[in-house]
């Protein structure tokens, strides 16, 4: 809990670290799921659709997801900073302003957005900040990174819903950030599917109510 004060706020242009022209290299499909983690997706797929989250760490966040019946891939990467082509250990210096995100590649016909979004709030306390849990830091801050106006009506519209209960349980206000969709960077190949790869793995999603377990109980498609 005793983050490096510096990590708890964004860096400015001239204090984030330079980067890189190379992209991660990225596993050729899925570890549970067998599909693409990145384009081009299958042309039998036209309608398949994007929504990028952040909830703290990645881990979780990413087993969250790929359980949700409808969902046609996922991977973890690093969004909304200033860094490009950041490594996880740049992120996790603070000066990258990144934060740690899953991309959720989802079938709209199969599961609605806003099931996603259902699953995002329930999943993770959106009312720590720069933090969440034991979890200190830029990377680990809640966001929802919209790919058109319909995500963003909807994501502005579940916040404005679900904070009047949060605060009724005895929370603060939400601090999670929605901004357009930044471009999406994967990370590296060891994050993807981790907790399928490492079952024992650290977990620290939990938030206000739901734990991450196995057999987690899963959203399809309901509002």
């Amino acid at each position: 809990m005793f983050a490096d004060a510096s990590k708890l706020k964004m860096p400015t242009a001239a204090e984030a670290l330079p980067g890189r022209a190379d992209k991660m290299p990225v596993p050729a499909q899925h570890f549970v799921l067998g599909t693409r983690l990145e384009p081009p997706f299958p042309a039998l797929a036209p309608a398949l659709a994007r929504a990028v989250f952040g909830m703290g760490c990645f881990w979780g966040a990413e087993k969250r997801f790929w359980s949700i019946p409808g969902v046609f891939t996922t991977a973890v990467g690093y969004a909304a900073g200033l860094t490009p082509n950041p490594t996880y250990r740049e992120v996790c210096s603070g000066r990258t302003g990144h934060n740690e995100v899953v991309l959720v590649v989802f079938d709209p016909a199969k599961v609605s957005y806003e099931a996603l979004l259902k699953a995002f709030w329930e999943s993770h306390d959106p009312t720590q900040g720069m933090r969440q849990g034991n979890d200190a830091g830029t990377q680990y801050r809640s966001g929802i990174y919209v790919h058109d106006g319909a995500q963003r009506a909807a994501a502005e519209a579940s916040r404005a819903a679900f904070e009047p209960e949060l605060r009724a349980a005895g929370y603060g206000a939400i601090t999670t950030e929605i901004l357009d969709a930044p471009e999406f960077y994967y990370a590296e190949d060891y994050h993807q599917q981790y907790l399928a790869k490492n079952p024992d793995g650290y977990c620290g999603l939990g938030g206000t109510g739901v734990r991450c377990s196995v057999g987690l109980r899963t959203e399809s498609g309901a509002k």
